[in-house]
């Protein structure tokens, strides 16, 4: 579960990447997010399951957290260099739930803590870019922009923590309220913003299909985290910079840097070591 949704977030991120290009981030994530919460809640109907106000509250939470992260990342990376931004709200996101799982006395075996270091560097290495990347660089890393990079990675890392507290037995509801608190939070940044709400049938089909990999992922990472170590998981889920990348030379077009390809060789080090675990 944790490896598909890590998988299903890099390819979100990738598609993503892909419609940022005709419009700007927001107004992507204006349509992929509230259609995310019409999917999650279908398949909640479905998988069923008995919701209560502490799993939603959970739930809701950790969306609100989403959504923080998201707007604060969308930000700095229009105003600064990815190729700095990205990285550190990789390690954030990666290293807070890990160290959040250990201090809650998880005990992950040798090789999973091996695994775990190598896939927190290969995580740091995948989201690198550079002057030749996918981005746009936009000046030097200035303390303003620092804090929002931090912010963002420590708001992920609140996500994936807030959404691991939800009781079980719950279904697919909470992820559902999650889906409603990020969606309210980047709503709002976009009326913020003044983002227009007029689409184009193509970004609209772009959103749709990213809102199906945004809610799968969600949902995996939520039943994996339900089963499992928070810091197992959330170290495998935070690997899917290595899947966006892989999708960006593949089907983008794009060349990797040599620090890029190190953090995918090291990725796939990790899930081998994290899989024999």
């Amino acid at each position: 579960m944790a490896s598909t949704s890590a998988v299903a977030y890099g390819i979100s991120d990738y598609l993503g990447g892909v419609a940022s290009r005709r419009a700007r981030a927001l107004r992507v994530v204006s349509i992929s997010y509230p259609v995310s919460i019409a999917l999650v809640a279908v398949a909640a109907v479905v998988a069923g399951g008995s919701p209560g106000l502490v799993g939603l509250a959970w739930g809701l939470a950790s969306g609100v957290a989403s959504g923080v992260a998201v707007w604060t990342f969308y930000v700095a990376l229009s105003r600064g260099p990815m190729s700095v931004i990205s990285p550190i709200t990789a390690i954030l996101a990666a290293a807070g739930p890990l160290a959040f799982g250990l201090a809650a006395g998880e005990q992950p075996g040798s090789v999973a803590m091996a695994g775990m270091a190598i896939a927190l560097v290969a995580t740091v290495l995948a989201s690198m870019e550079g002057e030749h990347g996918s981005s746009v660089q936009h000046g030097r890393l200035t303390r303003h922009l620092l804090v929002l990079s931090v912010v963002s990675g420590l708001a992920f890392a609140a996500f994936f923590v807030l959404l691991a507290q939800v009781p079980a037995g719950q279904g697919l509801w909470p992820v559902a309220a999650s889906r409603v608190g990020a969606t309210v939070i980047l709503l709002a940044a976009a009326v913020a913003a003044g983002e227009s709400f007029r689409f184009s049938r193509r970004l609209i089909a772009i959103g749709v299909v990213i809102a199906v990999f945004d809610a799968v992922a969600n949902g995996a990472f939520y039943f994996a985290a339900q089963s499992g170590m928070l810091a197992l998981v959330s170290v495998i889920a935070a690997l899917y910079p290595a899947f966006t990348v892989a999708l960006a030379v593949t089907h983008g077009g794009e060349r990797l840097r040599s620090v890029q390809m190190v953090g995918l060789a090291l990725a796939a080090v990790a899930i081998v070591l994290l899989a024999l675990a």
